[in-house]
């Protein structure tokens, strides 16, 4: 849990003690991970280390996602799809969406498919996935782009993981203003 993500606003908040830095191939970076919507508006964002893996993160991302209806009523807290590259193909990721009644457009790695037929029948059914629909996870990557564009993003000059989230959250502010004052 050293990405920051906790079960309350205050957790995000919290300074990790790693300060969401870690070794990776490229030397000590940081991972920043998002929930965005269709347009690639960031819903939920969170930081972690480098050498953290995406799908350790799915679950917390999941947790914190909370979109307001423009009426009454509760939060919405359950999308209808969530499109992942191989990174999040799992089971337990697998499991917790089919449990929620959210559709998984996530590709299977060929490593997973060979232990699926390895075991034959038992193996089971290869999972449902949409060719078409994983076209539209695209508009993920493009945000991410967008967001390398701001140098300090980029570098993580920043030694404090609240700090870079923060620049990272003013960026997603920045989206969202463009997106809404395109729609006026």
């Amino acid at each position: 849990m050293s990405q920051g993500a906790g079960s309350n606003y205050t957790d995000l908040l919290a300074e990790p003690p790693d300060h969401a830095i870690g070794r990776s191939r490229g030397g000590w970076s940081t991972k920043v991970h998002h929930l965005v919507d269709g347009n690639g508006r960031p819903l939920v964002t969170l930081v972690g280390p480098g050498q953290a893996g995406d799908a350790p993160m799915f679950p917390h991302l999941m947790r914190h996602l909370r979109i307001r209806r423009a009426g009454r009523g509760r939060a919405r807290t359950r999308p209808d799809r969530v499109r992942g590259d191989k990174a999040y193909s799992s089971r337990a990721i697998r499991g917790h969406l089919r449990t929620r009644g959210i559709t998984a457009v996530i590709p299977e790695p060929a490593d997973q498919v060979g232990h699926r037929t390895r075991r034959g029948s038992r193996g089971g059914r290869p999972p449902a996935f949409d060719v078409l629909d994983y076209r539209g996870r695209n508009v993920v990557e493009r945000g991410f782009n967008l967001l390398k564009q701001w140098r300090g993003l980029a570098t993580r000059f920043d030694k404090l993981a609240i700090v870079y989230r923060s620049a990272v959250l003013l960026h997603a502010v920045i989206t969202w203003t463009k997106a809404l004052s395109d729609v006026l």
